[in-house]
């Protein structure tokens, strides 16, 4: 393993993967062999504890790569996936073989590892590998259910294990817990979770952290009920004078250890803002705080105006993770305002611009020397969105670096953290009629023997605005000289490409089926397609497609995508009748800071 995430051409996010996947795979001698789930009902017992270990080791043999602030990248796909109405139960009944490669997903995974997180914050991290311990070898060489691991967590550490879990697991989804101070009083409302907006009638037992006006004042308990007012001096005594409850943040699900939401009254938001604009919150809160309320807009329980005004509170952000996912959660809005208010898409560019040039002049194009590898990590990620979003210097830059690289495949000045931003930046300014650069990044792929290489331009290819040559790509991504488990990094295609794949799809559905069968891939190809788009009508057209074409190994996950194209057109709509998101973009696009 050390010699594979040393090579020179291999990023550290590649180093990660190898580290972590290892891990996982290692983790099934305990979680899978030695212990095995007694039916599928159970895959996560798995999958869930394997992806929760490979963090563990990882952090034991590895401290310096901070991995534990990398899975909340876990949690939150856990949580998308979760809020979908089209879910299912951490423990799913499995009826037919067909179902079976379908959860293999987020839930199985990710939600699995995130609620055996949740736990062990809960019981303390002695009393939980006691207590796992115990299960393990009770279980060893046979078959075990998730009651039993209860049983066992329950027995080790005193607490209502089966109470607390069961709730998480039988049944699917997630609360989202509203908080707001009243009189002295926290007020706290958990209901149901849904990116679609809708009502849900779950209910869930939430074990509750929050912290005042610092991490030195925190408390935590049971959320029981669907609604309990507690007094604040009750919650923290005499660690807080009543006259600072009305100035002090308060942050509900303290460091991101629990799986659900948290929704803030508008006063509580703003001491929010204010703590992260001066740095006061962790960087697992600062990340908890942004994703949250990005969930929240597309649910349309918040205005994109809040989320925009959010975000520029980072404009000073300096940790790997939570700019990571305010990269990803600009895309996102990127590709809802081009839907919804294409008239302000340019100012919307230029904001996210202005919110990631501080960082990118503060790392520069080069390694410095003693730097984090998360700070290489993040150099390459803020690259590609500046390229993406069309700034011109990046542009420029990234053109100069990679023509070096063509006279040079050994030049200094294309190390492979920065390499996809610079593909990237050359397919932003390819098309049919200008070619050379699209044409140059096949030269290298065909030359290359590396597969991290390859798999890093099969994954720039599709980023052109032109939808011909997306298509073109899309093409070449089916042909023998991409294989097989590659061709899905084409997609998904940049946002001119939407349409031109969902064609392409179509037509090469029946090869596609054929190549692919039942397997995982062949439910990355329908939701890379499918997901992006935002009107009720390319709902209605994909199903009827699908309707004639279908299959049952991708039933739920054309589920999951079509209710994901819903919930995108009734975020348009909602975009389109916010009064106050011109002004807003507008100033944001503009500010001097």
């Amino acid at each position: 393993m050390t010699f594979i995430a040393t090579q020179e051409n291999l990023s550290f996010l590649v180093s990660i993967k190898v580290a972590t996947v290892v891990g996982h795979e290692l983790a099934h001698q305990w979680f899978g062999n030695l212990v095995t789930m007694e039916w599928w009902t159970d895959l996560w017992l798995n999958e869930g504890f394997a992806t929760w270990v490979s963090y563990l080791a990882t952090d034991n043999l590895f401290p310096e790569w901070k991995i534990w602030s990398q899975f909340l990248n876990e949690s939150t796909e856990g949580l998308r996936l979760d809020g979908l109405a089209e879910s299912h139960p951490i423990e799913v009944e499995v009826n037919h073989a067909g179902e079976i490669d379908e959860i293999f997903d987020s839930i199985s995974y990710r939600k699995g590892a995130s609620v055996i997180r949740m736990l062990q914050s809960y019981l303390g991290a002695e009393n939980f590998q006691r207590s796992l311990a115990s299960y393990i070898k009770k279980h060893a060489y046979s078959n075990a259910k998730t009651m039993d691991l209860w049983n066992a967590l329950e027995e080790g550490s005193g607490e209502p294990v089966n109470k607390l879990m069961s709730s998480w697991t039988k049944q699917m989804g997630y609360p989202v817990v509203s908080v707001k101070v009243t009189d002295q009083k926290l007020e706290f409302n958990q209901s149901q979770f849904l990116s679609s907006g809708a009502k849900g009638d779950g209910h869930w037992v939430v074990p509750v952290t929050l912290c005042f006006g610092s991490y030195d004042v925190r408390k935590n308990f049971l959320l029981q009920t669907k609604a309990e007012a507690l007094k604040v001096e009750e919650l923290v005594g005499s660690q807080i004078a009543g006259d600072q409850v009305a100035n002090s943040w308060i942050k509900v699900n303290v460091d991101q250890t629990g799986f659900y939401r948290v929704k803030y009254d508008e006063p509580l938001a703003a001491r929010l803002r204010y703590a992260i604009d001066k740095q006061l919150l962790s960087t697992a809160d600062r990340y908890g705080i942004l994703d949250d309320l990005f969930a929240l807009c597309m649910a349309r329980q918040e205005s994109l105006t809040s989320l925009i005004n959010l975000m520029g509170a980072y404009r000073g952000e300096v940790e790997y993770i939570v700019l990571s996912n305010l990269i990803s959660v600009s895309y996102k809005v990127r590709r809802i305002a081009a839907d919804a208010v294409p008239d302000l898409v340019d100012y919307f560019k230029q904001f996210f611009i202005n919110l990631f040039q501080y960082t990118a002049e503060r790392l520069g194009w080069d390694p410095k020397p003693g730097e984090s590898h998360l700070d290489a990590m993040l150099r390459g990620e803020i690259l590609t969105a500046l390229a993406q979003f069309g700034h011109d210097l990046t542009l420029d830059e990234a053109s100069r670096r990679f023509q070096a690289f063509l006279k040079d495949r050994n030049t200094p000045l294309f190390p492979p953290d920065i390499r996809k931003a610079a593909y990237v930046a050359v397919m932003q300014q390819a098309n049919k009629s200008n070619r050379s650069g699209y044409e140059s990044l096949l030269k290298v792929y065909r030359e290359t023997d590396l597969s991290q290489e390859k798999i890093r331009i099969l994954g720039s290819l599709s980023d052109t605005p032109d939808p011909d040559l997306v298509l073109e790509v899309l093409n070449f991504m089916l042909s023998p000289e991409v294989r097989s488990q590659d061709a899905i990094m084409g997609l998904p295609t940049s946002p001119e490409g939407r349409d031109v794949a969902w064609e392409w799809l179509k037509e090469n559905w029946e090869r596609i089926l054929k190549t692919y069968g039942s397997g995982f891939l062949i439910t990355r190809f329908v939701s890379s397609v499918v997901s992006p788009f935002a009107s009720v009508e390319k709902a209605k057209e994909v199903e009827e497609f699908f309707a004639s074409h279908g299959t049952q190994s991708i039933a739920r996950t054309l589920k999951q995508s079509l209710e994901r194209v819903n919930i995108n057109a009734n975020w348009v709509q909602s975009v389109k009748n916010e009064k106050s998101i011109a002004d807003a973009v507008k100033e944001l696009a503009y500010r001097k800071y």
